[in-house]
């Protein structure tokens, strides 16, 4: 670590490497007793220099080689750091003469040799006949005077080349071992200074406060009382003016006793500092109450938030009016403060430890002083503490951050560290309670957060399969590293396990997915009776499991794909959840963690726990919901019969069941042949949308469909009949409907003439796609009223000549009506579909119209019947199909016309 105090010592030598000197050392080596005086001026202490170690380390690690080795020369060689080197070699020396790194300072540059065996420079040197040194890079250290101090190398036993990047990449880090080596240097240079600083302290009498800005309390320290002339126990009279009351803890008392001409300029420069939340220094006059002036300096620092704006001054002051033996000692003022303070000096030694700083740390004074802070706390090494004191120490900047030390410890510490020349002042508060608050909101936040995004998951799709998927993606990585879900379609039989399938599974790490996708479609099949999913099934509690033992995964799984798969994928600890419905589990949810996250908290244990519990509710509604619109909707299609294929024509019919509530409702379709052989072509929609709609549709069905077929009358008089017979039966309901009635006497077959006939009591106008691709809207003036309102209403009826290649659809109103969409707009949209339609297959034209115009949810049901009268002078097309027509309807039918 960069200006922490210890030695730089390391192994003069690669391991192995003997110690048989040679004639004499290199002649060429520069700089004589400069260059010795600049080597032991940068002779670091002993101890090692850890940062020496990291950035020997780091060269050895960036150019892939089994040692390093940093050098200082003097008139002989130290070993001050390195990697790879033989036991204690570190610190040791040795002659000039046996040490490439002479070479490489005798000649001033890098030095790379990629077979020191046949380099006539180095082949005779120990390091090459030991075997130790096969291959070589060095590059020489320089000081800030200019002088050759030594050598940073690397090698390897065997023979390697070395490339302009390894020798550019080994001399940058060479300027920051020189930079180590100046600044460990430095901080002994700041030791003297370090004592005379600490013995004009304890010649000090400081008194301290802290102002809370947030509060506006001005805390005392019991000296900054004294030295302001305060009596606590007489200056809180009730009498006493609560301006000038220091137990009030106001800033007004601490003005009260200022000088009048020194106020302004005090609050100035608190004011200041306040503003840009930095330093605070001054020097002013305190009228004591027997009339004397007591001059007084004072400093502090305003401490600011996450934002930047201060909230609280801390500060200390001392008397600089006379130095009177034993109140100016600063560490008697530092051990009344509040909190805990200690100083260290430049090698990073305790100076200085108050009481409360005993009591945080846990460790009485005498422990600590004189020795070094990393050894006291070597935990502290390459974290928060570590960082910030080095940036305060080299930038002279004050830190204030957060930061954690672990067991004995295990606390968090806020922490202001205040550097000098002769090192750092450290002032710190045990915060661990103000932590574990926060962090119990933060992760109460981001439960609900986790549990509200899992409820909208499940709720907002009645698909229990697509719900589980997105569960499983919500609780990876919050709960687990990975995870599998479970779906429980019926009990599970033993041994087989039928009825289980996993259809979710979700991983923290992407590239791992593929194989988690691959276990889940294995592992079902693969489970064995001892199997953890197995058990929290049949028990319906969770399951919590250590699966990084030897034969953990192999119980649970049968030799194969699966298990390989598993072992694979490392899971360590592992965790299985009953997702519980009313009153059974519908299905399981599997969390995994590996070694590096490790087991399971309290509180993801609970979290899970409620997660499963939503997700099975919600699962539960979905199953169940998916039941009953299956039920619903078996109804629904059960009520509605297959439509005849007559002569030369061809029958479509759909029905869409509606996305929410029961299913059914009271929308249906009819097409049957009359006795004549006419072809009726019924739509309609009872009022309402509900199982007693759906009961009405079929009354009112079943009256329509029996009227028409035994009295072979027309459109309008059989809805007239059924008004009739509504009423006769009682039949509380009303509804819209189109009856429509295709007619072709044999003359009129003979001409290819075709009529269709129809009559509209108050539902949407059929449409009619001409052959030549336009379409005609069946709308003959307003609509008759509905059925079921007035049975004796008369019904209109309406004709017209229809062209063989037409088509004529037949709808209900939850085709061209929604919200957000008026009827007039969904009748637009529907004539110009079905005219791009026109040249398709009637399947596929029904098809495309449902695509087309319904959204992915609809809100009401839907029927259609469209009819297609193909040409009669041509054979039936393959794709109208076979014709269907009751035995006792005239093949050939020869309609009379009906009189309108």
């Amino acid at each position: 670590m960069a200006g922490r105090a210890g030695g730089f010592g390391e192994p003069v030598e690669p391991a192995g490497v003997s110690s048989r000197p040679i004639a004499s050392a290199p002649a060429g080596l520069p700089g004589g007793s400069a260059r010795t005086a600049a080597a032991r001026r940068l002779k670091p202490g002993h101890g090692g220099n850890p940062a020496l170690e990291r950035l020997a380390g780091l060269a050895a690690t960036l150019l892939g080689s089994a040692s390093s080795q940093v050098s200082l020369l003097s008139d002989v060689q130290m070993v001050v750091g390195g990697v790879g080197l033989a036991p204690g070699a570190v610190g040791g020396t040795s002659p000039l003469g046996h040490s490439l790194c002479t070479l490489t300072a005798e000649c001033g540059s890098p030095l790379v040799i990629a077979d020191t065996t046949v380099d006539d420079r180095v082949c005779g040197l120990p390091p090459v006949l030991s075997g130790a040194v096969g291959s070589y890079l060095g590059v020489p250290l320089t000081a800030d005077d200019g002088h050759l101090v030594g050598a940073l190398c690397v090698f390897n036993q065997t023979p390697r080349a070395w490339s302009a990047e390894d020798v550019v990449l080994l001399q940058q880090i060479a300027a920051s071992v020189v930079a180590e080596l100046e600044l460990s240097a430095l901080s002994a240079e700041y030791e003297t200074s370090q004592v005379i600083w600490g013995l004009a302290v304890d010649a000090a009498g400081v008194g301290t406060f802290d102002w809370d800005l947030s509060t506006g309390t001005f805390t005392w320290g019991e000296r900054l009382l004294a030295l302001f002339g305060y009596d606590i126990d007489t200056d809180t009279d009730p009498d006493t003016d609560p301006d000038t009351d220091p137990s009030n803890q106001r800033i007004e008392a601490f003005n009260a006793r200022l000088h009048p001409d020194d106020l302004p300029r005090v609050t100035a420069a608190l004011r200041s500092a306040i503003d840009s939340c930095g330093a605070y220094e001054a020097e002013y006059r305190v009228l004591l109450p027997d009339g004397t002036t007591r001059w007084v300096t004072s400093r502090g620092q305003a401490i600011g938030d996450g934002a930047g704006a201060a909230v609280r001054v801390l500060g200390a002051a001392y008397d600089t009016t006379a130095m009177r033996e034993g109140e100016a000692r600063v560490a008697r003022v530092l051990e009344a403060m509040p909190a805990a303070f200690c100083s260290l000096d430049r090698q990073w030694r305790f100076t200085y430890v108050n009481a409360e700083a005993e009591r945080i740390l846990g460790m009485p004074r005498e422990e600590m002083l004189g020795h070094s802070h990393w050894e006291m706390f070597p935990d502290a090494v390459g974290t928060h503490f570590e960082v910030n004191y080095l940036h305060a120490v080299q930038t002279g900047e004050p830190v204030f951050f957060e930061a954690y030390y672990p067991a004995p410890l295990d606390s968090w510490y806020e922490v202001k560290a205040w550097p000098s020349p002769d090192g750092l002042s450290v002032y710190f508060l045990d915060v661990t309670d103000r932590r574990a608050a926060q962090e119990l909101a933060s992760h109460a936040l981001q439960r609900s957060a986790l549990l509200a995004q899992v409820t909208a998951a499940l709720t907002g799709t009645l698909d229990a399969e697509e719900g589980l998927g997105r569960l499983a993606q919500l609780v990876v990585p919050a709960l687990a590293d990975w995870c599998l879900v479970t779906l429980v379609d019926e009990e599970v039989r033993s041994g087989s396990f039928r009825g289980l399938r996993d259809v979710g599974s979700w991983h923290v790490d992407a590239a791992a997915r593929p194989m988690v996708e691959r276990f889940c479609e294995l592992r079902i099949a693969s489970l064995t009776e001892q199997s953890h999913l197995v058990r929290a099934l049949r028990t319906e509690q969770p399951v919590m499991v250590f699966l990084n033992i030897p034969g953990a995964v192999d119980a649970s799984l049968a030799p194969g794909e699966a298990r390989d798969l598993a072992a694979a994928l490392e899971p360590a600890f592992g965790a299985v959840f009953p997702l519980r419905g009313r009153g059974r589990t519908v299905g399981m949810l599997t969390l995994f963690n590996g070694w590096q996250r490790g087991r399971f908290g309290a509180q993801d244990l609970a979290t899970a726990g409620e997660v499963a519990a939503r997700a099975g509710l919600g699962l539960d509604n979905a199953r169940l919901y998916t039941q009953q619109r299956q039920l619903a909707e078996g109804l629904q299609r059960a009520l509605l019969t297959a439509p005849p294929e007559p002569d030369h024509m061809h029958v479509v019919v759909r029905y869409v069941a509606a996305a929410e509530a029961a299913q059914v409702g009271g929308d249906w379709y009819d097409a049957f042949l009359q006795p004549d052989g006419a072809t009726m072509f019924v739509i309609g929609d009872v009022v309402g949308h509900d199982t007693a709609a759906a009961a009405a549709m079929a009354q009112v069905r079943s009256l329509l469909r029996g009227i028409a077929a035994r009295t072979g009358d027309g459109p309008a008089d059989v809805l007239a009949g059924v008004d009739q017979v509504i009423e006769t039966l009682q039949v509380d309901t009303t509804a819209t409907v189109v009856v429509a009635r295709v007619e072709q006497t044999a003359a009129e077959r003979a001409h290819g003439i075709t009529h269709l006939r129809w009559s509209n009591a108050g539902h949407p106008p059929p449409m009619v796609i001409n052959p030549d691709g336009t379409v005609t809207v069946l709308a003959a003036g307003q609509p008759d009223l509905l059925l079921g309102i007035d049975p004796q209403t008369t019904r209109v009826e309406s004709t017209m000549s229809l062209d063989r290649g037409s088509t004529v659809l037949l709808y209900t109103d939850g085709l061209v009506e929604r919200r957000g969409q008026s009827l007039d707009e969904g009748l637009a949209r529907l004539r110009a579909t079905l005219a791009g339609l026109a040249d398709c297959s009637l399947d596929e034209l029904c098809d495309q119209v449902l695509a087309q115009l319904l959204p992915p949810r609809p809100e009401d049901d839907v029927a259609l019947v469209a009819v297609r009268l193909h040409r009669q002078d041509r054979p039936r097309p393959a794709e109208a199909g076979a014709e269907q027509t009751p035995d006792n309807v005239p093949d050939e039918p020869d309609v009379t016309p009906l009189a309108p």
